[in-house]
């Protein structure tokens, strides 16, 4: 975790005071440029910061052209990119060794030889920004023009790392806002956010982390009861863990006038899996909602077209958190959640429409369903296939 870091805390007591002082917004622009600049190479170093300014500059010169073709080049790139760095060993090895296993080891081999010792930092988050970006220019909205204001939307250094996913025409306003002015109260509103992520993140989320540690080791020798809390800790850990970071990244941007999006709002409140993904990780969400599912279809094209959208949607957003197989079954499990949880009314006719109406007269039972299905998934997320299985299994008393 970056912000609880000594260099991340030397950097802050220098950085924000200086940043408050500057009233001037072109010397607080030059210097958010420099802070950004700073964080990035620190953090990144010249092998993580070299393919991003590379794919930056594509980005922002082939998106001034306006043309869609040439957008859909940079949208290629950035794609290319994210494959390349994050998937190729996976892709090689797991995927096409299942098909063609001596093409695989070879295609590997090639790989690992030309991939860096890490993928650039936040890869994900750069290019499905860019991706973004260059969708809505080739769609009609005005490129950026100025190349500092394009740096600013590539490396705000607050959501750098894990987010939230920024939109440009949202990011951009509130960055000359905040340059121009920083106000008693965005301080007070960003610390107060910093102190809720610190204690949600290292007092409680990474706490967790050592007890479920522990305890996973264990959890053949588990009681039914210590099972089910393990389960619960799980589910608290990772949203407590994930919402803690953007609660920093949300204060810390901030303490510079700028507002990032909200990436959660109580998921564990939902009452269907549809009101659950309309509360967690919500950028990513309505990125996937927006660029993935409604150009795939959407709902267009009747349901069965509709539900194979989904579960496209879904496992391309499990492969999203990581290269493995485990993730991928994380999300088919929300995305075959999500469909019976919208199909289910007209596919089982007077019993799902009865059942339906059941659910909205008594939304605790949609509630603990919900947060039950949510919970079950994490084994999948956190855990490799067989070993998931077998911790749900337990929990259910079937062995």
């Amino acid at each position: 975790m970056i912000f609880n870091t000594y260099w991340f805390i030397c950097f802050s007591a220098v950085f924000f005071p200086v940043y408050w002082l500057l009233f001037l917004p072109g010397l607080r622009r030059a210097w958010l440029i420099a802070g950004c600049a700073v964080f990035h190479y620190h953090f990144a170093g010249p092998a993580g910061v070299i393919p991003i300014v590379v794919i930056g500059l594509a980005t922002y010169l082939l998106a001034l052209t306006r043309r869609r073709l040439l957008c859909a080049v940079g949208i290629a790139l950035s794609v290319a990119a994210l494959c390349f760095y994050k998937y190729a060993l996976f892709l090689s090895t797991d995927v096409l060794g299942a098909v063609y296993p001596a093409g695989a080891v070879a295609l590997a081999n090639s790989a690992r030889a030309a991939l860096p010792g890490a993928a650039p930092l936040a890869i994900s988050f750069f290019a499905f920004e860019f991706v973004h970006y260059l969708v809505e220019v080739g769609r009609g909205r005005e490129p950026i023009r100025r190349p500092d204001d394009f740096v600013l939307f590539a490396i705000h250094f607050p959501s750098l790392v894990a987010g939230p996913i920024k939109r440009y025409y949202d990011y951009l306003p509130s960055l000359r806002s905040g340059l121009a002015r920083v106000t008693v109260e965005d301080v007070a509103a960003g610390l107060q956010r910093i102190a809720l992520g610190l204690v949600k993140k290292i007092i409680l989320a990474d706490n967790l982390t050592l007890a479920l540690n522990f305890y996973g080791d264990r959890y053949d020798s588990l009681t039914l009861g210590q099972a089910w809390l393990f389960l619960a800790a799980l589910s608290a850990r990772i949203l407590l863990d994930f919402s803690g970071y953007t609660d920093m990244a949300i204060g810390l941007s901030r303490l510079l006038g700028v507002r990032l999006p909200e990436n959660f709002n109580y998921p564990y409140l939902a009452t269907s899996l549809q009101d659950f993904w309309q509360r967690w990780h919500i950028s990513l969400t309505s990125w996937i909602r927006d660029y993935v599912y409604i150009p795939l279809g959407g709902s267009r094209y009747g349901l069965a077209r509709q539900l194979l959208n989904a579960m496209i949607v879904f496992a391309l957003c499990g492969l999203w958190h990581g290269p493995a197989w485990h993730f991928v079954l994380w999300g088919l499990w929300h995305g075959a959640g999500l469909v019976v949880n919208h199909a289910y009314p007209r596919m089982l006719g007077p019993l799902g429409r009865s059942l339906a109406g059941h659910f909205a007269r008594q939304p605790a039972l949609g509630w603990a369903l919900t947060l039950l299905y949510a919970a079950f998934g994490w084994l999948l997320f956190f855990y490799e296939p067989l070993r998931a299985w077998s911790m749900a299994a337990k929990l259910l008393a079937l062995h």
